[in-house]
């Protein structure tokens, strides 16, 4: 009797540890600069340069392995695209379709995306900053720090169970972040 409640219990163990190391790790990045002129709620030019260069960052030859992308769906009147802008020309390169199912501030809908998501790859989220702590407290993390409003290039780290960001790094883009040291909080 008891051998058999070890193996079962080995057994199950094994299930769970063997479906955590599965799971994906998610990057979740802020949209790209934007234009100084509140009526434009497009990328301005540092933006749709840091657009190019996340194709490098996040794409097919970095470590990243992206599979999955997400961003706030632009409303009828194309506002609130700037998080799209953002990662459109990476999805282009790595044949991605971006899933633009959640609004912008449908937090608990992204966290929903993250753990339905079951394909290969990791997943990239590009969103505004004001909501990305949300988003991450959504996925169970009780020590969230704000994203700081002055800039554009951090990129957050959580693997799975998506309960701490466990790095956050620049993304580098030449010209347009600054190197500085960056420490996790929490």
């Amino acid at each position: 009797m008891y051998r058999v409640c070890f193996l079962v219990l080995l057994l199950a163990s094994l299930v769970i540890s063997s479906t955590a190391a599965d799971r994906p790790t998610l990057y979740i990045i802020r949209h790209g600069e934007k234009s100084s002129d509140p009526k434009d709620s497009g990328l301005n030019a540092d933006g749709f340069r840091r657009a190019q260069c996340l194709r490098d960052v996040f794409g097919v030859n970095s470590t990243y392995d992206i599979g999955y992308i997400v961003a706030p769906r632009p409303n009828r009147y194309g506002l609130h695209r700037r998080s799209f802008e953002t990662i459109l020309p990476l999805a282009i390169d790595l044949g991605l379709a971006v899933d633009l199912s959640c609004k912008r501030n449908q937090v608990k809908c992204v966290a929903n995306l993250v753990d339905k998501f079951q394909g290969p790859g990791n997943i990239l989220i590009s969103w505004r900053h004001g909501k990305m702590k949300e988003i991450v407290e959504e996925l169970g993390s009780d020590h969230v720090p704000e994203y700081p409003e002055d800039r554009f290039d951090l990129i957050w780290t959580l693997p799975f169970p998506y309960d701490n960001i466990t790095a956050v790094r620049s993304e580098g883009c030449p010209g347009l972040d600054t190197r500085s040291f960056l420490k996790v909080q929490g």
